[in-house]
């Protein structure tokens, strides 16, 4: 498995550029957030293109609790042209109090980008969040594949949230993803 160097970098520009770790202008993070019901593994739906996951596939992003009271993070995606996993480890933090799903998120050094739940299930099963602007944006969910009304649902959410969604990724997921080295 390699590791994402031009993830970490691509981030700590992301953070440098977009100014902040904050909420893009007009949406509100989710309320009520359990922190412990986000845990574990989420399987990326559909994004925004960006850099730092161009031409992967098979993309999970897992949560666990850090023992500083922060998030650990480790997001993985298949190269396919390569044939090798890419993994890259960060932490996140609360910004608005451990309720709201407003978080920073770093995966180089003292360099943060916001990471935004913009909607939740009750059942914690699908998330869409986004970055501290409208040129990132993520759909998650527990299983490697969402109903198709569910999905649609969260994409006209973020259509009225002034997204591009025409630009959307729909990220291959599923069975066709072999299990990534150290996944059981």
């Amino acid at each position: 498995m390699t590791r994402l160097p031009h993830l970490a970098l691509s981030l700590a520009g992301l953070s440098l550029l977009g100014g902040c770790a904050g909420v893009p202008s007009g949406t509100q993070p989710v309320g009520d957030f359990q922190l412990e019901r986000y845990y574990g593994q989420w399987h990326e739906i559909a994004r925004l293109p960006n850099s730092f996951e161009e031409g992967l596939s098979c993309v999970t992003a897992d949560y666990s609790p850090r023992e500083d009271g922060g998030v650990r993070v480790i997001n993985r995606g298949l190269d396919a042209d390569k044939g090798e996993w890419s993994q890259a480890e960060g932490r996140a933090y609360f910004t608005q109090g451990s309720e709201t799903a407003a978080l920073k998120v770093s995966f180089f050094g003292p360099f943060y980008g916001g990471y935004n739940v913009l909607a939740l299930d009750d059942d914690y099963q699908w998330s869409l969040v986004a970055g501290a602007d409208r040129d990132y944006l993520w759909i998650l969910a527990r299983e490697p594949q969402l109903d198709d009304g569910t999905y649609q649902a969260l994409v006209d959410k973020a259509a009225e949230l002034g997204f591009a969604t025409d630009s959307l990724i729909k990220v291959e997921q599923g069975e066709t993803c072999p299990v990534a080295d150290g996944e059981s």
